[in-house]
């Protein structure tokens, strides 16, 4: 692997695991303050920090699962080369836009 997607890598799981650990206790504060989805979402919605906080995380998901299939296929098939770099950043770039679309979809809900 090059360093370059090394560093991303790595630098994306930092990210990820500060993201997952703040997404579970917000839902754990949320599930045990008995809020409801409806009232979760109302709290979300025009929120600017949660808005830019899940972009984040969306983001590190887009660097990160690419880069970690990239790895799983060169060691587990023969797939090598442009075509998988290519294939890999359509899905990079999938993830990005319905990560977004999420995203937006609570923040304007």
């Amino acid at each position: 692997m090059s360093p370059r997607l090394f560093l991303a890598q790595r630098l994306s799981a930092f990210v990820l695991a500060l993201a997952v650990i703040v997404h579970l206790a917000t839902i754990i504060f949320a599930v045990r303050g008995g809020l409801s989805a409806g009232e979760v979402l109302a709290r979300t919605q025009g929120n600017v920090a949660f808005m830019l906080f899940y972009a984040a995380f969306v983001v590190a998901v887009a660097i990160h699962a690419p880069i970690g299939l990239r790895n799983i296929f060169r060691e587990w098939t023969p797939w090598r080369g442009r075509s998988l770099d290519a294939a890999l950043a359509l899905f990079s770039l999938l993830l990005l836009a319905l990560g977004f679309r999420a995203v937006l979809a609570v923040f304007t809900a």
